[in-house]
């Protein structure tokens, strides 16, 4: 399957005359993590299945600066806004979609500023469209009918850009039971690697926040919690594994539920 996935760039689509309606920003996870890559490989399944002209930047991507600003470092953050901004710009880009909270929090709120103006999206904000277009549609029966889902809300897609309602609709036309977490929408609870304390070790506490948060998952016992962001992904998979509830609870990304249920 992942043989048939030919992701045009840019650079290749310009070659040949041609621009994409829209560029897809993979995202220093959705790049060199190995669980995100599977996100990154069912996005393109469903911007290929809708026929979406889309293309990646590949080697001329770089990190938005998220981290580097959320830990401090505005000087490296603009740098590498700006050589981001100069590639974006010189293309011409206008929509961009990507499936990492942080960088769509960035690209969306931040680049303007430093003369980046583009139409961002999230990649759950897009699969609602397509499916609100009637271009994507669940199987009848697909293998999420009936189960019991529930949804963590990333910190940078919800309570930083009101973005609650997308990737809950994505669920519902799944003809699933949806269940709610106590901490949830603009009450929700981070999954602790944002800002920056991805990349670090955590203070000295009584508890990890990841799994103060999977306690709070297999309090409602669903079979599966829906992801929208690669850094909640990891630490809710981490806390799954440490409560070994690994063949009970499945992690999957929103995109990952969408192509498994239109059997992509």
């Amino acid at each position: 399957m992942e043989n048939e996935l030919k992701v045009p760039t840019v650079a290749e689509l310009l070659a040949k005359g041609e621009t994409p309606d829209i560029l897809f920003w993979v995202g220093c996870a959705g790049s060199f993590d190995e669980r995100a890559q599977k996100i990154t490989r069912d996005i393109c399944r469903i911007l290929q299945h809708v026929g979406i002209n889309y293309a990646i930047l590949g080697t001329e991507e770089s990190c938005t600066g998220d981290p580097a600003k959320r830990s401090g470092n505005e000087f490296l953050f603009q740098m590498q806004a700006m050589m981001n901004i100069e590639v974006l710009n010189g293309y011409e880009i206008k929509k961009i979609v990507t499936a990492c909270p942080h960088c769509f929090n960035t690209l969306k709120n931040e680049y303007p500023a430093l003369g980046g103006h583009y139409e961002v999206i999230h990649h759950t904000q897009l699969i609602q469209s397509l499916i609100d277009e009637g271009k994507l549609k669940p199987a009848d029966n697909n293998i999420f009918k009936g189960k019991k889902i529930t949804y963590h809300d990333p910190c940078y897609l919800g309570r930083a850009n009101e973005v609650y309602e997308a990737p809950r609709k994505v669920l519902e036309s799944l003809d699933a039971q949806l269940v709610e977490l106590k901490r949830c929408k603009s009450n929700g609870l981070c999954c602790g690697a944002g800002g920056g304390q991805m990349f670090k070790e955590p203070e000295p506490g009584k508890k990890d926040i990841n799994i103060e948060r999977i306690e709070e998952v297999i309090g409602i016992q669903p079979q599966v919690v829906a992801a929208a962001c690669p850094f909640c992904m990891t630490m809710l998979k981490d806390g799954v594994k440490i409560k070994e509830k690994e063949s009970e609870i499945e992690v999957l990304d929103i995109a990952e539920i969408t192509a498994r249920a239109n059997k992509l």
